[in-house]
């Protein structure tokens, strides 16, 4: 008989779907350990703003990938790669299941085999040329050179818009996708959250987390040496809260303009999502299903 391959679960779903609550869910049903996909709850301090799971919700199933680095360095998809294959490995050496579930797709799609990281190094003699540039002007030149990864890129990260660059400029044009063979049997759950549901739980869960303390959290890591540049670069919630301190904001507008950017970075998030054919839809409402859909996968 042909060897099987090892099972592995993604849950993938927009911000404020319920992926962290389901993969919980999961683990405890079918004896999982979740792997976080989270370009962002790597770093240590990035906890409220990034909505990192808290040991109580944990609920005692084993988390990987959180708190593995410092917010002053830059975690990247190559290390991801290697860290959750790592992750997955001594899970499976356990009996046991792992579930990918976290926000970062393409991080997920390099672990399924659907992307690969360019072997391009470093190329500081042309950064030099991008270094007048603003960051609007280099997305803007992104578009130019390649559309489609203009649409999913964070428009104000500015050292992933100077790398995307950096590959096209020394590749001389934008690499193809090349999808290789994943050694893993994969099951790819997406969370089907009505647009209406999902906006109320971007209110509601930006609401709480202010509430919870997420303005002191970016003060406390300003404290510890985390500049407000930086924070521009880690995402919406440090960069809105940011531009409050250094008074470019006021409270509510910075408020009311973050949950907008929060409901357009979760309509990126369905463009990128809903290309993959892959991905198995359930409404959030019928766990039962999802439940069902696991175990058959599970004894194929």
């Amino acid at each position: 008989m042909e060897n099987k391959k090892p099972k592995a679960i993604a849950v993938v779903g927009p911000t404020a779907s319920g992926k962290t609550s389901l993969s919980i869910q999961l683990a405890k049903r079918f004896n999982g350990e979740v792997i976080s996909a989270d370009s962002r709850q790597v770093y240590t301090g990035l906890d409220l703003g990034t909505g990192k799971v808290t040991v109580e919700e944990m609920d005692g199933v084993p988390h990987h990938l959180l708190d593995i680095m410092d917010p002053k360095g830059v975690y990247n998809a190559a290390e991801f790669e290697l860290d959750a294959t790592t992750a997955i490995l001594d899970i499976h050496s356990r009996g046991r299941v792992p579930i990918i579930a976290g926000g970062t797709f393409f991080y997920l799609d390099m672990l399924r085999g659907k992307h690969q990281v360019a072997s391009v190094p470093p190329d500081n003699n042309f950064r030099l040329t991008l270094a007048s540039c603003t960051t609007p002007e280099l997305f803007e030149k992104l578009k130019e050179l390649d559309i489609s990864r203009a649409e999913t890129i964070d428009e104000h990260n500015r050292p992933r818009l100077i790398r995307a660059l950096e590959i096209i400029n020394t590749l001389g044009h934008v690499p193809k996708v090349e999808k290789n063979e994943s050694p893993y049997d994969w099951l790819v759950i997406g969370v089907d959250i009505d647009k209406v549901r999902l906006h109320a739980n971007i209110h509601t869960r930006l609401a709480e987390r202010l509430s919870a303390g997420m303005i002191d959290e970016v003060c406390e890591l300003h404290k510890n040496g985390l500049t407000y540049e930086r924070m521009h670069e880690l995402g919406l919630e440090y960069r809105y809260i940011a531009m409050y301190l250094e008074q470019k904001l006021k409270y509510e507008v910075m408020v009311k303009d973050l949950e907008i950017k929060i409901r357009q970075y979760a309509k990126r998030q369905m463009t990128w999502l809903r290309r993959d054919d892959e991905i198995e839809w359930f409404k959030p409402t019928k766990p039962e299903k999802i439940f069902t859909r696991v175990e058959k996968f599970l004894k194929q």
